[in-house]
């Protein structure tokens, strides 16, 4: 499945069905530019999963404010618009793939 872009306006519809991962990220933070092609990777693998990028930015604080997001790279889990997991810092591939059958199996 094709990464998908979200911001305030936008994320609550994105996340509100099956299961997502939003990958809170900014353009200047080195582990996300560092991340962002693993998560890219990962997401052409699992089709039954949506891969959703969130440039925190200052237009998009809103969110970002909401789930206490202090650190990127971070990525939430959401189930049916319910936060259900998250993880901060640099995943590899392995970790994000074992990740995602751990969410799928829960």
């Amino acid at each position: 499945m094709a990464l998908e872009h979200a911001n305030d306006a936008t994320f609550e519809s994105l996340v509100g069905s099956g299961i997502a991962l939003v990958d809170f990220w900014a353009p200047w933070c080195g582990p996300c530019r560092m991340f962002g092609p693993i998560f890219e990777s990962v997401s052409d693998r699992v089709p039954d999963v949506k891969f959703i990028k969130f440039e925190i930015d200052e237009s998009n604080r809103r969110t970002a404010a909401k789930y206490g997001i202090r650190s990127i790279p971070s990525v939430l889990a959401f189930r049916d618009g319910e936060l259900v997991a998250a993880r901060t810092g640099l995943m590899d591939e392995e970790t994000l793939m074992n990740w995602i059958g751990e969410l799928k199996g829960s």
